[in-house]
């Protein structure tokens, strides 16, 4: 019962921030600007941003998962402690990620 008590705890910390479009169209222009033009993208008409979660944990930050789909690619991100970091993985491990923390969460 214990442990049980310290995860119902924790979790109450965490809030699930999916529906924030406002939260999410930052951590989108953010990462955004994290992509070089003639690399990354040649034109942003049809740029597409798919997340896998977005929570905000009290005393952390925002944790997120992102993808963006450009004319040149797909780009992975990550918010942890209010950092955006460009991650070097593929979709298989974008949707396993996203699943375990669903998951955990």
């Amino acid at each position: 019962m214990g442990l049980f008590n310290k995860v119902k705890e924790k979790r109450s910390d965490e809030r699930n921030e999916i529906e924030n479009e406002q939260l999410k169209e930052a951590l989108f222009d953010k990462a955004l600007q994290m992509l070089v033009e003639g690399k990354d993208y040649v034109k942003l008409d049809y740029t597409t941003c798919e997340f896998g979660y977005v929570y905000i944990i009290e005393n952390y930050g925002v944790e997120a998962l992102f993808k963006i789909r450009t004319d040149v690619n797909v780009f992975y991100f990550a918010a942890q402690e209010n950092t955006i970091k460009r991650l070097n993985i593929n979709e298989e491990l974008f949707n396993d990620i996203t699943e375990t923390f669903l998951n955990i969460h």
